[in-house]
């Protein structure tokens, strides 16, 4: 399967599920209350499957346009209502009803989050251990007087246990201080403090990392660049290379560790190279050709030789990370509610300009990101998945006309006033709504883009 059809049904799938289980809330509790559902649509427009099924005869659609849905509602104000059903209709339902009617849209996704981060939790996931490799050049990092091989025991106070854990700690108190302090132990068993400066992540250029703009990065071990095993009828057992075998140089350059060997195969497929080694004490050199081999849709270059067992264990490196059943239940909220806060502060500093709006992604974004997830595995995406979750309930409280939070904001107004408000008053917000939606999509269809077209 090529990359955009496979990228392509990940982010459908995703869609698809956050929609469904969106519209479901509403959906849900419209029945609880007593209301009668016309439609349950994911997509707008024409529908390109329509069929009926209940007891009401509800329509179920899957509209032309899939970027969102819609329940509709018995309602007098959008057509008549025969006198029989009047009290089935939205209209006539109480203020909290009408009120637990829109919430429960956000709400199950909400709910669909906390259900995912807790099997997620509960199956375990194998995460890269917080060990830090040597800094980017001038980096913040690399300012602070980080070293390859330290591993980060807390940071800003907060205990970190995977890779994973340092980066969500540092993106959430990014976003609100200058500088945070890292508390590391090197392979000596001797810890340190450092402080590092944060400032300069919080606005990266489209596609940047805010992590690697610090100049942090993954622990590099030193794996000698010694040959291992080589792989039958392949071109480096066609050049007489054998385990054992010490890579010294390629072209001409000296290699000091299996990566740059791997790196230099890689980028040059089909294209002699020049290889220099140590065998028995003498030094040789042989001319090989990298077959092209193809990777996750990307063309590279392959010789057969493997590396020599001398590498870090796979406990050095990774660690599982599992709950129990209840363990993983609180933990799943804690999570849920931590993204949504984070999101929260994250459009609250984007409005008084104290981050910058590059921050919006758009469908192409989340929808690489998708792919991307998916390619690494059902945890990661389904990790992804909850993420986007917690973001749409997030976005859908926002008292923007046209979006639940403004329908909520109506109906609360309603409540205070003792009467809603008139036409004319919601013809207004529902026009300042979709502009300020429009405005939106724009920005985060422009930074998908300018993350496509870098410059």
């Amino acid at each position: 399967m090529n990359d955009f059809l496979f990228y392509t049904l990940a982010f459908a799938l995703l869609l698809g599920v956050l929609i469904v289980v969106h519209e479901l809330g509403h959906y849900a509790v419209a029945r609880l209350v007593g209301v009668k559902v016309l439609r349950f649509s994911v997509g707008f427009g024409r529908p390109l499957a329509l069929w009926r099924a209940g007891r009401d005869g509800t329509e179920w659609a899957i509209g032309v346009f899939p970027l969102g849905g819609y329940v509709r509602m018995l309602d007098e104000t959008e057509g008549e209502v025969a006198p029989e059903e009047a009290h089935r209709s939205f209209n006539r339902q109480s203020t909290a009803r009408r009120m637990a009617i829109v919430v429960a849209g956000p709400l199950a996704n909400f709910a669909l989050a906390v259900l995912v981060y807790w099997v997620v939790f509960l199956h375990g996931t194998e995460e890269l251990r917080p060990v830090l490799g040597p800094p980017v050049a001038a980096s913040a990092a690399d300012r602070a007087g980080i070293r390859n091989g330290e591993q980060v025991l807390r940071a800003g106070g907060e205990a970190v246990e995977t890779w994973a854990d340092l980066r969500w700690i540092l993106l959430r108190r990014m976003v609100e201080q200058d500088s945070i302090e890292l508390e590391l132990i090197d392979e000596h068993k001797e810890t340190s403090v450092r402080h590092l400066a944060l400032q300069e992540a919080r606005n990266p250029e489209p596609g940047q990392d805010p992590i690697g703009v610090l100049g942090l990065r993954l622990f590099q071990p030193l794996i000698p660049a010694v040959v291992g095993r080589v792989e039958p009828d392949s071109a480096a057992a066609a050049a007489g290379l054998s385990p054992g075998d010490v890579l010294l140089a390629i072209d001409g350059r000296p290699v000091e560790s299996w990566y740059e060997v791997v790196r230099a195969v890689r980028e040059s497929p089909e294209r002699p190279l020049r290889f220099a080694y140590q065998r028995d004490g003498k030094t040789l050199s042989v001319e090989i050709t990298p077959a092209r081999v193809l990777d996750k849709g990307r063309e590279i270059g392959r010789i057969g030789a493997l590396v020599a067992d001398s590498a870090p264990t796979r406990d050095d490196l990774l660690v599982i990370v599992r709950h129990g059943p209840l363990q993983a239940f609180g933990k799943a909220i804690e999570e849920t509610w931590e993204k949504s806060a984070f999101s929260l502060r994250m459009m609250g500093r984007m409005v008084t300009g104290a981050l910058s709006w590059r921050h919006i992604s758009g469908p192409v974004t989340i929808a690489d990101y998708a792919g991307q997830s998916a390619r690494m595995g059902l945890v990661r995406y389904l990790q992804f998945l909850a993420l986007v979750s917690v973001s749409l309930a997030v976005l859908n409280l926002l008292p923007i006309p046209v979006l639940d939070g403004g329908h909520l904001l109506y109906y609360v107004v309603e409540a205070v006033r003792g009467r809603p408000l008139s036409d004319r008053y919601l013809m207004i917000g529902q026009k300042i709504g979709l502009t300020l939606i429009l405005m939106l999509m724009a920005f985060a269809l422009y930074n998908d883009f300018a993350r496509l077209i870098p410059g």
